[in-house]
């Protein structure tokens, strides 16, 4: 691999800020005007004139104050799915008219790999971003590490590793692998047929030694845990809020995250067009199972030669994917007990999905039963005779992967200045979310060469350049169609799928 980029020359600051500064727009705008010009169109534009009653009862010209006071309005999390589809559909679209800011700020809502890389793209073109996450123990979306304690244990409990085929991309991850934010995996994956026949893929280069490494940016804040539960158009800004309690206002808004609770955040935004692309997506089901075993698993007898770490199972309804966290994670992976992830099949995955936030118990002792079952069939063990884990824990991925794409890089509605990146938009990986933010924060015409005859990209580093006057030129992705989305259960892993591209393929695995 090449020389670090210098995209992450400053890597973000990886532990919560307890008191993060919003940023502020750089002239003082006291008051807003909106004018309802079309049915579908809502115009938000700055003037001058002071608010002659800032309680005045809001009318149907346009949107409001955002929430604020005692009682604010809670959003409804339990609407159903047919209430929120009509909601989306039949909101006005929301047009910034006003000038941009000198010194413009950007919202991303989701810390996962496709809103940091974002993020920091936005950085290297001099424009500052606030990251706001969910995750209550470190950034990163599903490529954290769980430790569960007093032992500990450890576990990848979503994403197992990436590989590396794009050139933008591998200097990216160069620049990683230099700070120690990423290290290679070293150890054996292959394909486990049912029965324990183990067929290992070509090995990978040797996994770099994990080090810890927390630096912060000067132009990115992260705020975690952070719920953004409301976006209001006000003033020429975007408002963003968490229940009521405002959370900064913005120039422009990336939405990096997918699956319901983006779909109510956009249900009544103001951005139909985003919202009506982001419903079309379709979203597999995941159980995981993860499970500590005081003695090693038994090995296959014809991989014994290949003691694997990793595996992708075929032939097995219940089971999909499973790997040696210990092996993989652990710095005494000789030592201690024996941590596994397995991951069940989109199939079984369906026919077992409740609601993911109260799985009910008897439900989980039937997925955990039925995965140890698959375990035991893979590994060509009779039925019963695999030693009971000491830990277990299942856990489910209701929105795991996409199953569908509109193939396209990034989103952008610049009427309404807010764009999309996320994985799903090129395929289900972790080098597709990458890319997809540094398409949404720079310009994807350079990053993908053959789409640029027909689609000559601009996005949010150029619209701001641009000042925001020519807003047309700078659409992506409004209208796209979807196509149906191959891979592995697990997610797609660029490389692996050829054999001649796997021998140069890297299996990159995240350090903790």
């Amino acid at each position: 691999m090449k020389a670090a980029s210098s995209l992450l020359a400053s890597p973000l600051l990886l532990h919560p800020i307890k008191s993060p500064n919003h940023h502020k727009p750089t002239s003082t705008i006291t008051t807003t005007t909106t004018t309802k010009t079309l049915p579908s169109s809502i115009i938000c534009r700055a003037e001058n004139k002071p608010t002659t009653n800032p309680r005045k009862k809001p009318t149907m010209d346009g949107p409001t104050r955002p929430t604020r006071g005692r009682n604010p309005r809670k959003p409804s999390y339990g609407m159903s799915r047919r209430s929120a589809l009509k909601k989306t559909f039949s909101q006005e679209q929301v047009t910034f008219t006003g000038p941009l800011s000198d010194d413009p700020v950007v919202g991303i809502i989701g810390g996962g790999m496709s809103g940091l890389v974002c993020a920091l793209s936005l950085e290297e073109k001099g424009v500052r971003s606030t990251v706001f996450d969910t995750g209550l123990h470190g950034l990163g979306g599903r490529m954290g590490t769980r430790l569960i304690d007093p032992q500990p244990l450890i576990f990848d409990h979503a994403a197992q590793f990436f590989t590396v085929s794009d050139q933008r991309f591998s200097k990216l991850v160069d620049g990683w692998l230099e700070k120690g934010l990423v290290r290679q995996w070293q150890g054996t994956i292959g394909e486990l047929e049912v029965g324990g026949q183990f067929v290992p893929l070509p090995s990978s280069p040797p996994r770099l030694t994990e080090k810890e490494h927390v630096v912060q940016t000067s132009m990115v804040d992260v705020v975690r845990p952070s719920w953004i539960s409301k976006l209001e158009p006000f003033n020429g800004m975007w408002h963003l809020s968490e229940n009521g309690k405002p959370s900064g206002q913005f120039d422009a808004i990336v939405i990096a995250h997918n699956g319901k609770c983006a779909n109510r955040l956009l249900s009544s935004s103001g951005l139909p067009l985003i919202a009506r692309q982001m419903k079309r997506l379709e979203l597999s089901s995941i159980w995981a199972l993860l499970a500590a075993f005081e003695d090693p698993l038994p090995i296959p007898p014809n991989a014994l030669t290949f003691p694997f770490e990793g595996a992708f199972v075929k032939g097995v309804d219940s089971l999909s994917w499973m790997a040696n966290n210990t092996k993989k994670l652990s710095c005494s992976p000789n030592t201690g007990p024996h941590c596994w992830t397995f991951f069940s099949t989109a199939a079984f995955g369906k026919r077992n999905k409740v609601p993911q936030e109260s799985i009910p118990a008897v439900t989980a002792d039937k997925v955990k039963a039925a995965m140890l079952e698959g375990v035991e069939s893979a590994l060509g063990l009779s039925k019963g005779s695999l030693m009971r884990p000491f830990y277990s824990r299942v856990q489910l991925w209701g929105a795991a992967l996409p199953t569908n794409t509109p193939c396209i890089p990034c989103i952008f509605d610049p009427h309404g200045r807010a764009g999309v990146c996320g994985d799903w938009l090129l395929g289900s990986s972790l080098e597709a979310a990458a890319l997809s933010g540094i398409a949404l924060a720079n310009h994807a015409s350079s990053f993908y060469p053959f789409f640029s005859p027909l689609l000559p990209w601009l996005v949010i580093a150029d619209y701001f350049q641009s000042g925001g006057t020519r807003p047309d030129e700078f659409a992506v992705g409004l209208h796209n169609e979807f196509q149906p989305l191959a891979g592995h259960d697990i997610g797609q892993f660029p490389g692996l799928e050829s054999k001649e591209l796997t021998v140069g393929a890297q299996a990159i695995q995240l350090s903790t």
